[in-house]
């Protein structure tokens, strides 16, 4: 009886695997290389990650590359020597995560990237927000705030990433629209709190006259919130991106205007969700596109933050 009882939980245990989509090859089911955690927006993509890897009863990895892309390389190494049944990743550099990507492919492990696309290697689907509609809905903000006139700065992010770029080019597509702004600086602060100061601050030196910020990351904005001071969200008008709790405050508090929000747990889930679908070898599409919406002084209570 004791034999039967063993049996029939050894086989509820495979059951419960194989609904899950992924049978253990070794104690991880999973690895995630996240680019880094110092960004609360990357800690949301991974609470969501570890949650839904908890609901499906399965072991994820997560790794924090702390922007080094080498590092990258030797977490995805690490995966594979693990014997994960699929990887994800949230590339530092699109370019320099091509080579991580290379080690999970020539191991057959199946790869899903989050947040960022990779510009090379075999990438089963990229799983982010619809950054270039959130950078459209951006410049449309910011142009209405300022009465579709006046001259504005871009803070933009990290360069070498997809979501800079998204964002970028849906912000230019956005602002075109209105002939009355113009943006008289642009300049990479590398989605960074103290860099979005620093060069928050050097444009002010050049641009006495800006009176509205778009920064691609709430870390940028709060940055540049600071170095503004007394006059941010006030004389200058400060537009977002992320919807990170220290954004949604500062939205409440009225020193940003307002930040186009990104949902980093449902990313992070559902990271997991087409790693498993990749592991089970099914056909993946090659974009996933998580919508984004909009936080203001109106809604701002909603989001919590």
């Amino acid at each position: 009886m004791r034999r039967r009882t063993a049996l029939l939980g050894a086989a509820l245990a495979v059951g419960a695997l194989a609904l899950a989509g992924c049978d253990r090859g070794g104690n991880t089911d999973l690895g995630l290389a996240l680019s880094t955690m110092n960004n609360p927006f990357f800690v949301g993509i991974k609470k969501g990650a570890q949650a839904e890897a908890d609901a499906r009863g399965l072991h994820i990895n997560i790794t924090d590359a702390q922007n080094d892309p080498m590092q990258q390389i030797n977490q995805m190494e690490t995966f594979t020597s693990q014997q994960v049944k699929a990887a994800i990743i949230n590339p530092v550099d699109a370019d320099a995560a091509v080579p991580a990507v290379g080690v999970a492919n020539r191991a057959k492990v199946p790869v899903i990237s989050i947040d960022r696309g990779v510009n090379g290697g075999q990438v089963g689907s990229t799983i982010a927000s619809d950054n270039v509609a959130g950078g459209r809905l951006a410049a449309r903000t910011l142009a209405e705030a300022l009465g579709g006139k006046g001259k504005v700065a871009f803070l933009e992010g990290q360069p070498g990433t997809s979501a800079a770029r998204e964002r970028g080019r849906g912000f230019e597509e956005g602002i075109g629209q209105y002939p009355g702004i113009e943006v008289v600086a642009r300049q990479p602060a590398d989605f960074d709190r103290t860099k979005g100061m620093d060069v928050m601050s050097n444009m002010l030196q050049a641009h006495r006259d800006i009176a509205g910020v778009f920064a691609a990351n709430d870390e940028m904005a709060l940055g540049a919130s600071k170095a503004l001071g007394a006059r941010s969200g006030k004389d200058v008008k400060v537009v977002a991106f992320d919807g990170t709790p220290d954004g949604v405050r500062a939205v409440r508090a009225g020193t940003l205007t307002a930040t186009v929000a990104q949902q980093p747990e449902l990313l992070g889930k559902q990271a997991v969700a087409w790693a498993l679908k990749a592991a089970r070898g099914e056909k993946l599409p090659r974009t996933v596109k998580v919508p984004v919406v909009l936080v203001t002084a109106a809604n701002a209570a909603a989001f919590g933050g």
